[in-house]
């Protein structure tokens, strides 16, 4: 939330301390910042599981990648729990599930 209490200090850490390669800081904020209000409230309805699973999982992979190479045992859990999602869906008590038996008449 540090980067949506302000947005010169989301650039600053994008800049200073992220250091993305190929994206401008800017560019880079708006992405991450996006991604991480929206994923969350995705997940917790159920609603565009996988995608938003596989979105998290390039995000983890990248933030593993170029900014903390060293934190990999964290990233190896949140890769895991994101892998059961994106094979798995968000189950039956879910939008999705709820779309998918209202599209489909069952599972």
């Amino acid at each position: 939330m540090t980067k949506l209490a302000s947005w010169d200090t989301a650039v600053a850490l994008f800049t200073d301390e992220y250091r993305l390669p190929l994206l401008p800081p800017e560019v880079a904020a708006y992405i991450a910042v996006s991604i991480e209000l929206t994923s969350p409230v995705l997940l917790a309805l159920g609603l565009l599981t996988r995608p938003t699973a596989a979105v998290l999982l390039g995000m983890t992979t990248v933030i593993e990648i170029f900014v903390y190479p060293q934190a990999w045992p964290t990233h190896i859990q949140w890769a895991a729990m994101l892998l059961v999602l994106l094979a798995r869906g968000a189950g039956r008590l879910s939008l999705d599930g709820w779309i998918r038996h209202r599209t489909l008449g069952g599972d």
